[in-house]
């Protein structure tokens, strides 16, 4: 596949998407993927597992296993950032020169929940590859939106330049996010992601790569109409949904941000690491 060839089937994913995103429902949907529980009301949900109102001191609260914990909020190490940084800018590259950038690397993650389920498992455990994206810091929010739309026209390689400038200052990135979209769950088909995070907002996530991390976080999701969310949350959930428009086309609705609050980092990679806890950092031996 030549060079013009892959940036057009990158634009003329959107169709394909829009299509794929209705299988669940149009084939598979039914009575079983659901949970005993009802999240919705007047066709939007409102998670209430999470209390924000500390996060400007850095605080996030969490109903986890039924009992209401605080955690604190914390940046990926340097080495985290680092490698994430330069994957990213080896994936934008690949893309923009019509070569396929493959699955690894800090894009798809693997997102590891549990706590309800659904009807149609004895497990709540579950484990998915989200598309992972970055959140720019609370005061670059509204730039990069901007940035977004006054590009989202432009030809594919000029679209990747500007995603390359986001991550190219690693200190305009809000190191203690991971961003992604809760694509699939509506009135009449949930994911077991969606049920887990809603009843139990704990998470991981692990990168397919080396070096591996692992992070450990709380799981944020917010629906469009959520008007109890964070100003903050907001802009990004119009920034994540703008961002994935801006590669695969127009979509017909907002999609749920799934917003990743790291509590915890760990490098599981072979050999030193191991599994060593690098956020924060272990007391001295």
């Amino acid at each position: 596949m030549n060079r013009r060839s892959f940036l057009r089937l990158i634009g003329l994913s959107a169709p394909a998407a829009v299509f794929f995103g209705k299988i669940p429902r149009l084939l598979w949907g039914g009575k079983w993927e659901h949970a005993q529980k009802n999240f919705w009301k007047n066709g939007r949900f409102i998670q209430e597992t999470v209390d924000m109102s500390g996060y400007g001191a850095g605080k996030i609260k969490a109903r986890i296993d039924g009992k209401w914990e605080e955690f604190t909020i914390r940046s990926a190490s340097d080495a985290f950032i680092k490698w994430n940084q330069e994957k990213r800018l080896e994936f934008l590259d690949k893309i923009k020169t019509g070569e396929f950038p493959g699955w690894g690397g800090p894009h798809s993650g693997a997102v590891a929940t549990y706590g309800l389920g659904r009807l149609d498992s004895k497990f709540s455990l579950n484990n998915a590859i989200k598309g992972i994206g970055l959140a720019p810091k609370d005061e670059n929010i509204d730039k990069a939106i901007k940035q977004l739309k006054d590009t989202y026209e432009s030809p594919m390689p000029e679209k990747m330049d500007i995603l390359k400038s986001f991550y190219e200052n690693p200190a305009n990135i809000d190191w203690r996010k991971q961003t992604s979209l809760e694509l699939y769950s509506t009135l009449d088909f949930e994911t077991h992601t969606f049920l887990n995070a809603m009843e139990n907002p704990i998470g991981t996530i692990v990168f397919l790569d080396i070096p591996s991390f692992e992070l450990r976080t709380i799981v944020r999701i917010v629906h469009p109409e959520d008007d109890s969310a964070l100003p903050s949350e907001k802009k990004l959930l119009e920034f994540v949904n703008l961002a994935h428009e801006y590669m695969h086309g127009k979509f017909k609705r907002m999609f749920p941000l799934l917003l990743f609050y790291i509590i915890e980092e760990f490098d599981n990679s072979p050999g030193k690491m191991k599994g060593i806890r690098t956020v924060p950092e272990r007391p001295s031996e």
